[in-house]
This record gives structure tokens, sequence and C-alpha cells, in this order.
């Protein structure tokens, strides 16, 4: 009687900003409602645009018996306690120590927690020590800060190639996919890989900004071709503050149908990084002061468009760690009386409660936004006195059409729109980046209808809002996403270090 194969499959995600002012309890792991765990973990994900539900269709093609202990995603923001994690990491030991023949883990890249700047290289060696020859497959996000403990203790390893990340499901079925040849005996992962002294400007991340387009067609051609099984391209996260914060390349070659597997993999890695650091000065971010931003989209708005004009404001991305309540590129909009613009998302909770109160199509006074002082970074919070009605009032939970995180339920906490006459402001009482189309809709505003729309975010919102765009306006407002890195005291860094340095 045969028995069937025992597959660990597991998520545990966290980009961490170790200047952002924000906490992140365990109750942040499940955006605001704390980790799924066991049924609950695959219920939540299965079918969903993530590589945790490609290793639940991997496990299920190979009639292996699939363990979830834990799936648990939280928004960027600082460091987690040690208690934290290792409530986050009990599950998961507790699964293996349980007996596995596989572990398929969904992990971050850049999480950094008390006591640890490599908090996915300690949850691979403390998986590593329970079952020291146990296969591992693991997919990392696209701003991954690489160490050489994940690379030790990880069997294969792959990683996103799109940003927005619409391709999560893809990169973990890549992975698992590898990961189950190997235990079928028909391939035997080696992997290779590099590193670089640089720190991206995440707004030149994008395939279409920068070098990592040409870099990311380089590691397709190469996947295509059966030279390698995967190549990887991780740009870094330049928020976390790590002695492994940097660009880096991981490849993964089949030394079981080519002797020299390694080598092959070593030299795609090295020509992925070399395309990176002879064309460095791309990553860095050069903005154009607010008021001229803000002043070019009120002229682009002066003539008709099919579709609205996004302003972005990038320096306040909760999707990497901002507090999401800087109000200046607000403040600038209405100064300069644009007209006709949807916000989204301020978080206040103090001002939806004010709202609900109040009632829907009721007038309010309130001080918006502005309740975050951001030490790291001397930034105090400046609240922006502004009058409206109570246009909507919503619950807050939504589900994400697509095509990033397609059919994932999410949670806002209590939604309020506050209409100022000139402009909708979505309030919530929860962090949530705009990626999506539902963050407008389910609260009665129509995106497509706008003149101008204002998102806090950077490049996410591209997935759902550059498609239905006329003109894309980015606007430096001020927080803990700054482009501009010299606003942040970095003390951990490697050095020399480009831009930082001259190298």
């Amino acid at each position: 009687m045969s028995v069937s194969k025992r597959f660990v499959i597991a998520l545990i995600k966290h980009e961490t900003n170790t200047f952002s002012p924000i906490a992140t309890p365990l109750s942040a792991f499940g955006h605001g409602n704390g980790p799924y765990y066991g049924e609950d973990a695959r219920a939540a994900f299965a079918g969903s645009n993530t590589p945790f539900a490609a290793f639940l269709d991997i496990a299920r093609r190979e009639g292996a018996e699939a363990v979830t202990p834990i799936a648990a995603e939280s928004w960027p923001s600082n460091r987690a306690t040690r208690a934290t994690f290792e409530a986050l990491l009990q599950p998961l030991e507790e699964a293996v120590r349980a007996g596995c023949d596989a572990c398929f883990l969904d992990l971050h890249g850049a999480m950094v927690v008390e006591g640890c700047d490599d908090a996915e290289g300690e949850i691979l060696r403390r998986v590593r020590r329970i079952h020291p020859d146990l296969p591992i497959a693991v997919t990392f996000d696209y701003h991954t800060n690489l160490s050489p403990d994940i690379v030790a203790n990880a069997t294969v390893i792959t990683g996103y190639k799109t940003y927005p990340h619409v391709d999560m499901y893809e990169s973990g079925l890549l992975a698992g996919d590898i990961l189950a040849r190997s235990l079928r005996g028909q391939a035997r992962p080696v992997m290779a890989w590099g590193w670089l002294p640089l720190v991206s400007s995440v707004m030149r991340h994008a395939p279409e900004d920068g070098p990592s387009g040409d870099i990311l067609r380089h590691a397709r051609d190469m996947e295509k071709s059966g030279r390698v099984l995967a190549a990887t391209l991780l740009p870094g996260f330049a928020h976390a503050d790590t002695p492994y914060t940097g660009v880096s390349a991981v490849v993964v070659a089949d030394a079981g149908a080519d002797a020299d597997a390694r080598a092959a993999a070593q030299a795609v890695c090295d020509r992925m990084l070399s395309i990176a650091w002879e064309r460095r000065a791309e990553y860095v971010f050069h903005p154009q002061p607010l008021d001229e931003s803000v002043a070019r989209a009120r002229a682009l708005g002066a003539s008709r468009h099919d579709g609205p004009i996004l302003l972005i404001d990038h320096c306040d991305n909760c999707g990497s760690g901002g507090a999401q309540d800087v109000m200046r590129v607000v403040e600038e909009i209405l100064r300069q009386e644009l007209d006709d613009v949807a916000i989204a998302p301020i978080r206040d909770p103090q001002a939806v409660a004010q709202m609900v109160e109040a009632g829907m199509g009721n007038n309010v006074n309130l001080e918006l936004g502005g309740k975050t002082d951001m030490p790291a970074i001397g930034l105090a919070g400046k609240p922006l006195q502004l009058a409206g009605r109570v246009r909507n009032i919503t619950d807050g939970e939504i589900v994400f059409t697509g095509p990033m995180y397609t059919g994932l339920k999410s949670h806002l906490g209590r939604t309020a729109v506050l209409d100022t006459g000139r402009a909708q402001i979505v309030v919530t009482e929860r962090h949530h980046e705009p990626f999506d189309l539902v963050i407008f809709r389910h609260c009665g505003i129509e995106p497509t209808k706008k003149k101008f729309i204002m998102l806090k975010s950077r490049i996410h919102y591209r997935a759902g809002f550059k498609p239905i765009a006329a003109h894309i306006v980015e606007c430096a407002g001020a927080g803990v996403t700054n482009a501009d890195l010299s606003v942040y005291r970095y003390r951990k860094l490697a050095r020399p270090i480009y831009p930082l340095d001259i190298i």
C-alpha cells in the first residue's frame, strides 16, 4: 500500500521598513485580522494569484497531502517583536517536526525582526535544523534583500519577475515544479547567486522604467532556452537598513542534465548583475518639485482625455511602510484648485469615527490625516483642516478584482468618503495600498469617470489604474517611503554602496 507524500506549505510575509513609525503586532498579519491557520489558510488562499495557491496546486497534482500550518502577511511596517516572530514560526516548525517530504515557503525576503536583520534566513535555518535533508522550495518577493543564509538553506529559489506583482502564482508554480521534479528524480537543482553594493530606488524597479526590463528579458530567455531552470532578479528593498540590502540575483540549474550546471547558472547570474551594475545610475530616482508636478497635472486636465490623470503620492505608501496620512500632496492639489478629484486612501480612524457619527449625507468639519509623527526622518504629523459632506460609509470589506491578488478578500476597516466639493476622499481605518479599482468602487466612486485620481502608491497602482489612465504624474510629497535616500540615517548597510558612496 503506497503512502502519499506530505508537503508542508506556509506563508510568512513582511516587508520591513526600518524607518517606519508603524508597529507590527501579530494581528497585522492578515491585514488586521491576524494569521490564518490550517484549513482556514488553505481556504483563504486557494485559487488566488499567490505562490501559496500554486504550492497547493502542486501538492494536488503530485497526489501529496498538503499541510498548511500558517498563512500570515502584513502590510509593510517596522520590525515585528521577537515574540511575534516566534508566534509566526512556531506552527511551521511544529508541522515540519511532525514529518514531511518537502517544504514549500511563500516568503517576502525583506523581513527584519527584533534582534535579526535576516528573518527569512532564520526561518530557513530553523526548518533546516529540524530536518537537515529536507527539500525546500521558496518563492520571494521582487524586493528581496538576499543573504548567504537564505541561499545556503534553500533547495530552490524563485522570485517574481513583474512589478506590479502579477506573476506571483507563476513564480510559485516554477519553484514548486522544480522541487516536485527533483522529488521524482527528474531534476537535481543547484543554485548560483550574487549581490551588488547597490541601493536601488523602488521607483526605478519596474521593468519599463530602468535596467530591470533588460535583465528580466535575459532571465526569461535563459529559462526558455533550457540552459537554466529559473533565473531571478531581486532589486532589493532600500527602506530596510540591513547588511544584506542591495541588488541580487539567484539562478537554478539542473545538475542532473548538465555536468557544468553550476557554472552555467553562475554565468547567467553574472550577466544579470553586470547589466544592473553597468546601468546603476538608472536605478536612481530624480523627483520633480511637488508644486511643479501638481501644476503639470492641472495643465493636462485643461484638455479632454479618455481617462483620468493620475497623481501618485509615492512618499507615503503603506505598501512600503508609509503611515498613509501625510497630507502634503492633498494640500497642494486643493491649493491649486484641481477639480473632480478622487483620492484614496487616507488612513485616519479618528476622522472615520467622526464621519460615521455625523452620518451619511451630513456635513462635517475635521482635521484629516497628519496623526503620525515620523521621528526616523524628523517629520512631524500635520493634519489638514477640511469641511465637506459624508458621501458614503462602508464596512471596508473588499475582494480584489485583479490582476494583483485576484480573488483575495481584504479589509480596509470602516471606510467613509469625504466630499469637499472639489475632491472625494476615501478615508479608512486600516492601511491599504490602492492597486485595485475596488478601492473606489466599493464606496460608490467610479474611477473611470473622474478627471483626476490621487493615489498613495508607488508602482503597484499600475496593476489596476494604469489601464484607465490618460496621464500619470508622480508627486514627491513626504514620508518614510521617500525615494530620496538622503533622508534616511542608515547604520547597517554594507559600505561603500552606490549611490550613497562613490564607487
